[in-house]
């Protein structure tokens, strides 16, 4: 069964920002989200995805679950996005920034959640060492508010600052 095994921690400065080697801007959205799974419509560049991923698995800390990813026509991702998937929609720009060996993925939100910026580190295994930059902050990979799908329901921008 495949497997997401990832880190997730808010972001301090801008320190980031001359390290980008890539940017991607992603649409996605989610034709169900719930305790047990998420199914999740996605559209970047030329391609869409359909991906299906699991509730974290226990004893892991939230950072791993099964999940399963699909490409599909890009268009048909437009189609689920702008019919199917529950609003609001999350966009966001993915920076793509290396620092020691591996490639964080900085997400800098837009629209609802305009304001919130994460990076995140896809793991080869729940106890792999990882070499912090001096721009990450504080970890957020057990608190369910930063989940993309819990994004979704309840956008930062509904946030109180004291939430934050």
């Amino acid at each position: 069964m495949p497997n997401e095994i990832e880190r997730k921690y808010l972001v301090n400065g801008d320190a980031w920002r001359g390290q980008i080697v890539e940017t991607l801007s992603i649409r996605q959205g989610y034709l169900i989200s719930d305790t047990v799974r998420t199914v999740r419509v996605r559209a970047t560049g030329e391609r869409g995805y359909l991906t299906i991923k699991a509730k974290p698995t226990p004893g892991t800390g939230a950072i791993s679950r099964a999940e399963f990813e699909y490409a599909i026509p890009r268009a048909d991702a437009d189609a689920l996005l702008d019919t199917l998937c529950a609003l609001p929609l999350i966009e966001k720009l993915r920076h793509l920034v290396p620092h020691a060996g591996l490639t964080w993925e900085v997400d800098e939100f837009a629209g609802a959640n305009a304001g919130l910026i994460v990076a995140e580190i896809e793991l080869a295994s729940a106890d792999q060492i990882v070499a912090l930059p001096d721009w990450i902050g504080r970890e957020v990979s057990a608190d369910p508010r930063y989940f993309n799908s819990a994004l979704a329901k309840r956008p930062y921008a509904q946030w109180q600052n004291d939430m934050r």
